[in-house]
């Protein structure tokens, strides 16, 4: 526990520095640098894209070099040459740059730290690691967006923007430093081939639940539909990103005892909850008609979040080849990746066309389908994993 412990505080440290300035690149780009918001879109799109592609590779890397920890750290040290990166842009290229140092990191880093966290712990504990260091990420990136929210409060027209990019680096340079007492578990190498070239050894059942996700994910909207959401029913710019705070929060504080629990009762029967949970999420979004209403849709964002992000990783661990664990948890972070490009330009014109209620509506539906589909035909491997050791 004490590795997961010190990895958890990478993500802690990690995730303060980077939710302290990512609600305030776009208002960079506007307000200073003269972007437009069509242009704001473009460099988020090119900057996610890359990040997707990257994470099955870093995984593949992982699998081959048993270099996890240091591909890693490279990826966590990405982080924070982009907060240099911004300190010296002087244009919206230069903030384009520097989001895709940020995002390239990102899709590096992913992968090998989800097989440190499972080489750090026995399958019968799996949900619990990945929840324990799922709810360090979430509070830190809960207090980085608490700090946001004071800032814009107190926002009078004069943020000085390049000092709070500079102020950034500390939990940044803090997150690496936690590097030091990360142990890395010696593995001996197997197959070097790319793993397509091993495909067959893929459970049939991880495949059934990589399709689910992307299925799953075509339905998610960009966080930028839940802003449009917030500011119709009269949240100002400070009290849309609270809202994101709250979600964070409740994240933070279940992920650790749902992951724990999909120890107990088998990941099946909480990720068919999750799916649920969403479902009704968005129904919420959709139809939720004055603040109070939206805010409890929040919590509920939050909730789905803890009972899915930690349980699918531990999922996707248990049930890949020993020596493509690194390969597959990437390939599960593309595949969420990739679904999103299309999903946000689905929910853009089905909001345009048929205007807002629809795109939450079909993320709904989309969610209980996946769910049903889990139901079905998805099998609840509880017993599998307290058997073997």
């Amino acid at each position: 526990m004490k590795n997961i412990f010190f990895i958890g505080l990478i993500s802690f440290f990690t995730d303060i520095s980077t939710e302290m300035v990512y609600p305030l690149i776009p208002l960079y780009l506007v307000s200073t640098l003269g972007a437009t918001p069509v242009l704001v879109g473009i460099i988020e799109g090119i900057a996610e894209s890359l990040a997707s592609l990257l994470k099955v590779y870093s995984g593949y890397l992982s699998d081959k070099f048993q270099k996890k920890k240091s591909i890693a750290f490279s990826g966590y040290a990405a982080g924070l040459v982009y907060k240099f990166a911004l300190i010296f842009a002087s244009s919206w290229i230069g903030i384009l740059v520097a989001k895709v140092i940020d995002r390239i990191g990102k899709g590096i880093r992913t992968a090998p730290r989800d097989v440190l966290i499972t080489d750090s712990t026995d399958k019968k504990s799996l949900g619990k690691a990945f929840g324990f260091h799922k709810a360090l990420d979430m509070f830190g990136a809960s207090l980085g967006i608490l700090i946001t929210y004071l800032i814009l409060r107190n926002y009078d027209g004069n943020i000085d923007f390049k000092k709070i990019f500079a102020f950034s680096a500390i939990p940044a340079i803090l997150g690496l430093l936690m590097f030091m007492f990360v142990k890395e578990k010696k593995a001996i190498r197997t197959s070097k081939e790319p793993f397509w070239k091993n495909i067959n050894k893929i459970d049939g059942q991880l495949k059934f639940y990589l399709i689910i996700v992307f299925l799953f994910t075509l339905g998610h909207s960009s966080s930028a539909f839940f802003i449009l959401k917030a500011k119709s029913l009269g949240f100002d710019d400070a009290n849309v990103i609270l809202l994101f705070f709250l979600f964070n929060l409740v994240a933070a504080i279940f992920s650790m005892p749902l992951g724990k629990l999909s120890d107990k009762i088998g990941r099946k029967n909480l990720l068919i909850p999750g799916y649920l949970a969403f479902s009704l999420c968005y129904l919420g979004f959709a139809y939720a008609n004055n603040r109070l209403a939206l805010e409890l849709v929040f919590v509920l964002y939050g909730l789905y979040t803890a009972l899915i992000i930690g349980v699918e990783r531990a999922f996707v661990a248990e049930i890949s080849p020993a020596d493509l664990k690194g390969t597959m948890l990437g390939l599960h972070s593309t595949v969420v990746g990739i679904a999103l490009l299309p999903a946000s330009i689905i929910a853009g014109l089905l909001w345009k066309s048929f205007g807002p209620k629809i795109p939450f509506l079909f993320g709904s539906s989309l969610a209980l389908f996946a769910a049903i589909l889990l139901f079905v035909f998805l099998k609840d491997n509880k017993k599998e994993r307290f058997d073997t050791k």
